[in-house]
Formats: structure tokens, C-alpha cells, sequence
């Protein structure tokens, strides 16, 4: 397992080397290319970290991403490696870039060339940021999937069953007992010594006729519950005697002499006299009829 560790570090060591040897090989290049398209001296030191750290950080998103965000990143490192060798290509096929005595935006002699080059280095600082950004936060909302613990899991099951299989008995377990096997003589065929007599012949039964199963139309079971039919009982009825409208007016006059006219409502009344909802209805008109009555005389 030890081995298996330091052979991975040594892996990644040598791979940081290679990088970082590489990142120099490339430097001039890329700071020449930057002074060419118009940066100044600081702009131009910092230029080769915008494509090659990029792809440095795109390397690293590829080792953790997964999926279409490995995709991705695998993408964006692929991108900035073509242009990071078009640029190098191009450092050393001007050799006037290597003394900066190069004309000011002028990396080739056909135009069309030309104007693509500019485009190409002066585009890859913006997309350095929008690709870094992207990356990073793919990274830090990166959840990696859990890892399944079944061999684990197993080996505990295999030795919990183990132990309850076992017997718990302090003594050990008694020699199984084997029972004496007496040898009894070979049964002998009599066949030989007696006639069998044929058997009487039994009188066949014929099976009795069975009736076919007539199908029968049966109504269909209602889920509907069934309407109560016949008289009432007794104890059902209420009882309470119907009261008369005279009884009722009284009733709603007695129960509202001291109430305002904007109480005396039809559902007031019906709570108060316990009646009907019309007959509470015509109560109140017939209430606030008589007390209008009033009002007038009295005016």
C-alpha cells in the first residue's frame, strides 16, 4: 500500500516538473506575442499566465470534475493548448519578434493571417477569465458520489451469521449413538408352494348423473343506501307542538322588544324562536312593519 502511495506522488511530481518546464519553454513566446499586440512590459510578463495557467487550473477541474463537467474542462484545456502551440508557432516563424523590432500588431504578412492572429491572442485574456470562473465554481459545487461499502457490509453479515450458527453450550457435544444391526434372514418367494385363487370380479358403478348449473340473471348490488321506508316511530317524532302564527309573533315580539332595528334580521329571529328560516323571514317584516307603524304615530 506504501508503494502504491509514493509510486502515485512520484507520478504527480514528475507531472508538475514536465508543467512547469514546459511553462518556461513557452514563456518568451507568449511575451512576445503579447508586446506585439499592443501590452506593455508588466502586461506582457503576466500574459503567459492567462493561457498556460488556465491551463493548469483546467488540468486540475479535469481530475476532479465527472461527466459532462469533465467534458468540459477536457474541452477548455484542449482549446488553450491549440492556441498556446499557434502562438508559439508563429514566435518562431517571425524572428523579428524575438527583438520586438516587429511592426505594432503585425504578426504575419497576409492580412487575413494577420488579423486572425491579433484576434486569437488579444481574445485569450477574456476568455481566461470566463473559463476560470466557470471552472471554479463547477469545482467548488462539485459533489463527488458516495462510495459503497457492500464488500464491508458483507463481511459483517458473513460473521455476524457465523456466530449465531455457533452453539453455546459449555460441554461439548455427545458421540452420535449407533444402534446394534441385527441381520434377519432373506425373505423366500411363495409364490410356488400355494395356487392363488382369481379374485371374484366387483360389478362396475356408473357415476351418477350430475345437474348442470343453470346461470341465473341476479340483480346488481347497490352501493347507494337505501331510503327509510314506513310510518315514523313514536320516539322519533318531536316532541314539541306545532305553534300557530299568532303563537310565533308573539314569541318574536317578546324576544325583540328591546332590540334596535338594525338587529331584528330573519336569521336573529330564527336563532331566538327557533323556527323556520320563512317563517323567521316574515316575522321581521311583520316586526319592522309594526314598529314603522309606531314611528309614524308617534310623529
Amino acid at each position: 500500500m506504501n508503494l502504491h502511495r509514493k509510486g502515485r506522488a512520484a507520478l504527480v511530481l514528475a507531472l508538475v516538473a514536465v508543467v512547469a518546464m514546459a511553462f518556461r519553454v513557452s514563456w518568451n513566446a507568449l511575451r512576445d506575442i503579447a508586446g506585439a499586440v499592443g501590452a506593455d512590459d508588466t502586461a506582457a510578463m503576466l500574459y503567459p499566465f492567462v493561457v498556460d495557467g488556465l491551463m493548469a487550473l483546467a488540468l486540475i477541474a479535469t481530475l476532479v470534475l465527472a461527466d459532462r463537467d469533465r467534458a468540459f474542462a477536457l474541452r477548455v484545456l484542449g482549446a488553450y493548448t491549440i492556441a498556446s502551440l499557434v502562438l508559439n508557432y508563429v514566435h518562431g516563424l517571425v524572428p523579428e519578434l524575438h527583438g520586438r523590432t516587429v511592426d505594432w500588431g503585425r504578426l504575419a504578412e497576409w492580412d487575413p493571417a494577420n488579423w486572425a492572429l491579433v484576434l486569437l491572442a488579444t481574445s485569450l485574456p477574456v476568455g481566461s477569465i470566463y473559463f476560470g470562473s466557470d471552472l471554479v465554481a463547477k469545482v467548488l459545487h462539485h459533489r463527488p458520489a458516495p462510495i459503497p461499502t457492500a464488500s464491508a457490509n458483507a463481511e459483517e453479515s458473513t460473521e455476524t451469521d457465523m456466530k449465531r450458527s455457533t452453539a453455546d453450550l459449555s460441554v461439548s457435544t455427545p458421540a452420535p449413538i449407533i444402534p446394534n444391526t441385527v441381520t434377519l434372514p432373506r425373505p423366500v418367494a411363495v409364490g410356488f408352494l400355494k395356487s392363488t385363487l382369481p379374485a371374484k370380479p366387483s360389478p362396475s358403478i356408473a357415476p351418477a348423473p350430475v345437474a348442470p348449473i343453470e346461470r341465473r340473471a341476479m340483480a346488481a348490488e347497490s352501493t347507494r343506501p337505501r331510503r327509510a321506508t314506513g310510518r315514523v316511530p313514536e320516539a322519533a317524532k318531536p316532541t314539541r307542538p306545532k305553534r300557530t302564527p299568532d303563537q310565533l309573533l308573539a314569541e318574536a315580539r317578546e324576544a325583540t322588544a328591546d332590540w334596535p332595528d338594525v338587529k331584528v334580521t330573519g336569521e336573529g329571529i330564527r336563532r331566538a324562536i327557533h323556527t323556520s328560516p320563512a317563517n323567521a323571514r316574515s316575522l321581521r317584516d311583520t316586526i319592522l312593519a309594526e314598529r314603522a307603524a309606531m314611528a309614524v304615530e308617534v310623529a
